[in-house]
């Protein structure tokens, strides 16, 4: 097989949740997130985004209305990650997940980016993260990005909100 270098200008354009309950999931990206609705298929799908893009985000019930949260245990969507632009939009988001009691499962510096993790209402994992500037990306001895996961500190975060 020739070898195929994909663009370096690809980027993954949108992803679509399969939800119990549509309602419910609007409610958390839109009212909790911030997301905004772009249109609605019927009472069936929804279609959000950041700043009037087509749809981020799409949430459908084709297949599965009323049904339980997929097994983690099972082959599926590990996570939907959601990069912010600066690390103080982070911290606005953190806080106003704080305000909500929304519960966190985790918060990670992984060197190249910092980032917070939560279950969507349908239990599909969400990663809201900031990218570091790549200058600062910690680098192996042969220049390999090193990556990690290291606890976040989420008060040293929300210190960006004094800033």
């Amino acid at each position: 097989m020739n070898k195929y270098s994909i663009p370096s200008q690809t980027r993954i354009g949108h992803v679509h949740l399969k939800v119990s309950d549509l309602n419910r999931a609007l409610e958390f990206y839109r009212e909790l997130l911030g997301f905004e609705l772009i249109t609605m298929y019927g009472d069936q799908a929804a279609f959000i985004s950041a700043g009037g893009y087509h749809h981020h985000i799409g949430l459908n019930t084709w297949q599965s209305k009323g049904a339980p949260p997929a097994s983690p245990y099972g082959v599926g969507l590990f996570h939907t990650a959601i990069l912010y632009p600066t690390r103080k939009d982070l911290a606005v988001i953190l806080n106003r997940l704080r305000e909500h009691k929304y519960p966190l499962t985790g918060a990670s510096d992984h060197g190249v980016s910092e980032a917070l993790y939560l279950d969507d209402p349908d239990g599909n994992g969400v990663e809201l993260y900031w990218d570091k500037p790549r200058e600062k990306w910690p680098q192996k001895t042969d220049g390999s990005i090193e990556m990690f996961t290291k606890p976040l500190n989420l008060n040293d975060l929300l210190e960006e909100l004094n800033r």
